[in-house]
C-alpha cells in the first residue's frame, strides 16, 4: 500500500492511497484541476481513480467534490451523516446522491484487493472519521482534525506502514497569534485540532516495527510551520525513546499547497 499527499492544511486536504492495481482519494478540498494536477505527480490519471472517501463535511475537505464528480463520477464513501451534512453544503453544485454509500465506523469493507475501516474521531463535525487500508501486504492510514485521542483510536491506527497525522499548530503562535479567543479555544478544544507536541505523543504510541514513514499534516498556515512541526514532534518522540533514524523512518512534513510523496 501507498500513501502520497496531494495536498494538506487548514486550506485544503486531499490525500491519495492506493496500490498497483487500486486507486483511491481520502477527500477533495481542493480544485479538480488541481488534484489532477497532483495525480499526474504521482504518476496516475484521473480515470483510475476507484473511489473517493469523505472523513467529514468541513469545505477544506470537500470544497471540490462537485465539481470532480461532475467530471469524473466514481464511488464516494462516509457515514450517513456525513452524507446528509454534505448534502446541506449548497455550494458544491448538484451532485448524483446515487454515487454516494453510506458506511460503518469499525467495520472494514472490502473493495478489490483492499480493507478499509473508518474509526471515529473527536472533531466539530457530524460524524468524522480516520481511515485505514490493508491489503495482503502492508497497512496505511491517514488521520487529521482530531483534538484529542484515547487507547481506542491509537489501536486503531497502530501496525501502519505509512502514516498521515495531524501536526495542526503550535500552542505558542497560536495564542499569540491573530486569532479572536473563541476560535483559539476551539482549535485548542477535545474536538479541535491536535498540536504539534501532541502530535508526537500519539505518533509514539502509534509507531511500530512496521512504520517507515510518517508526514505531518494539516499544518495551519498563521500557526504553525513545517520546521517547527518537524523539530517539535521529532523531540516528543526522542523523549520517547523513538529515534526516527536509528529506526529507518522517514518523516515528511506535507506540503499545503503541492504533492507530497515519500516512496
Amino acid at each position: 500500500m501507498k500513501l502520497a499527499s496531494i495536498g494538506s492544511g487548514s486550506s485544503g486536504n486531499c490525500i491519495y492511497v492506493g496500490n498497483e492495481t487500486s486507486h483511491y482519494l481520502v477527500d477533495a478540498g481542493f480544485s479538480r484541476k488541481r488534484i489532477v494536477e497532483g495525480l499526474r505527480e504521482i504518476g496516475l490519471l484521473p480515470e483510475q481513480i476507484k473511489g473517493l472517501f469523505i472523513t467529514h463535511e468541513h469545505m477544506d475537505h470537500i470544497s471540490g467534490l462537485g465539481v470532480f464528480l461532475r467530471k469524473y463520477p466514481v464511488p464516494v464513501f462516509a457515514t450517513g451523516r456525513t452524507i446528509d451534512a454534505i448534502f446541506s453544503a449548497s455550494s458544491l453544485g448538484k451532485i448524483d446522491r446515487n454515487l454516494f454509500h453510506p458506511i460503518e465506523k469499525d467495520r472494514a469493507m472490502k473493495l478489490d484487493d483492499i480493507y478499509v475501516e473508518a474509526s471515529e474521531i473527536y472533531h466539530d463535525a457530524a460524524d468524522p472519521v480516520c481511515y485505514t487500508f490493508r491489503d495482503d501486504r502492508s497497512k496505511v492510514g491517514q488521520v487529521t482534525d482530531f483534538g484529542t485521542f484515547d487507547d481506542y483510536l491509537v489501536e486503531k491506527m497502530q501496525g501502519c506502514e505509512t502514516l498521515l497525522v495531524e501536526s495542526n499548530h503550535d500552542l505558542n503562535m497560536l495564542m499569540a497569534g491573530p486569532y479572536p479567543y473563541p476560535l483559539k479555544r476551539r482549535i485548542m478544544s477535545n474536538s479541535g485540532h491536535l498540536s504539534n507536541e501532541r502530535a508526537g505523543q500519539f505518533l509514539s504510541k502509534v509507531i511500530g516495527k512496521e512504520c517507515q514513514t510518517v508526514y505531518l499534516g494539516h499544518l495551519s498556515k498563521e500557526n504553525n510551520y513545517s520546521e517547527l512541526a518537524f523539530e517539535a514532534v521529532r523531540v516528543e518522540l526522542l523523549m520517547h525513546n523513538i529515534d526516527l533514524v536509528k529506526k529507518n523512518i522517514t518523516m515528511t512534513v506535507a506540503s499545503r499547497t503541492e504533492p507530497t510523496i515519500a516512496w
